[in-house]
């Protein structure tokens, strides 16, 4: 009889790693990198960016990931680059050039003009390259093949959008916007509404919800650590695992209380929020999770952690 192969599990690790993901690699391949390197059992991003992107990519470990959905749902803010007066396949410079047009003269004020058009809510039309799925497939699958779906428009909301350089065909934007939105169909249509059409070609990430590029370390530097320090060194960089959900309300549970959440009971809490959702903590200040606030002033468990 064949011995059954001892299966491992990896560390019970937990926490947020904020990576600043290098353009050329996809977001799952720098995700395995980085689960590879702390040995993490568990371990998911928080919305991928497209190879050709660079910037902030936060990445849950362990029990982490039960809170990376608040993070995708995020806002997000990115620098991008277009080069007008031309379209690709897939809207950015990874794609086959499909047409070129002359690049009208263009100042800051026409360009100002159109971009005013595309600030505050508004319906985006998913590209077919994208990881959205219909009947099950991925769409950039699809395009892959040479297929075109139709596509339910999606809102969106432009919060910021701002005009940093521009030249005789080249564009450069900084963009804070809400979940969902794609920088390459916005910079697609910015070039139809200026009349030569537009792709991007460099895209780098530079907020996620309360994260910041400037707070994000290079894979290089992570490898180095583990080099020079092992775990310990590599344990260093992760935040705590509720920095995800920290715009939300803290309160603190008496030990019964916590028994009774953990239980999945809905507790009643002194000096509780009246509304929404809460990070939830024991007196000793053990994080237990995230909790919301029900219509009788009651709180109930809507993500626990579980560390046993």
């Amino acid at each position: 009889m064949a011995r059954r192969r001892r299966r491992t599990r990896g560390r019970n690790i937990q926490g947020i790693v904020l990576l600043d993901k290098r353009p050329g690699i996809t977001s799952n391949t720098a995700l395995q990198e980085v689960k590879r390197l702390y040995q993490a059992a568990k371990a998911g991003h928080t919305g991928s960016l497209d190879p050709l992107a660079s910037g902030l990519l936060p990445l849950c470990l362990g029990e982490a990931t039960k809170f990376s959905a608040f993070l995708l749902n995020a806002d997000k803010t990115y620098w991008t680059e277009l080069k007008l007066g031309e379209t690709t396949s897939t809207g950015d410079a990874e794609g086959e050039i499909l047409e070129r047009r002359p690049v009208p003269p263009l100042d800051a004020g026409r360009i100002e003009q159109v971009l005013a058009r595309f600030r505050g809510p508004q319906s985006q039309l998913p590209p077919m390259y994208s990881a959205l799925k219909h009947q099950g497939q991925p769409l950039y699958k699809l395009a892959r093949e040479g297929k075109e779906v139709a596509r339910e428009p999606r809102a969106i909301v432009i919060h910021r959008l701002d005009l940093l350089a521009h030249e005789a065909s080249r564009l450069v934007l900084e963009v804070a916007c809400s979940k969902g939105t794609y920088i390459r169909t916005l910079a697609e249509d910015i070039g139809q509404a200026l009349g030569c059409g537009a792709h991007v070609t460099a895209l780098r990430r530079l907020a996620v919800g309360p994260f910041r590029i400037d707070d994000a370390v290079e894979l290089e530097e992570l490898l180095a650590a583990s080099d020079s320090g092992g775990l310990e060194a590599l344990d260093g960089y992760l935040l705590p695992m509720e920095a995800a959900i920290g715009d939300r309300p803290e309160l603190r549970l008496s030990e019964d209380a916590a028994y009774y959440l953990r239980k999945g009971q809905a507790v009643l809490v002194p000096r509780a929020p009246t509304e929404g959702l809460v990070r939830l903590y024991q007196s000793n200040g053990e994080f237990l999770g995230i909790g919301q606030i029900m219509d009788d002033g009651r709180v109930a468990p809507k993500r626990l952690i579980s560390l046993t």
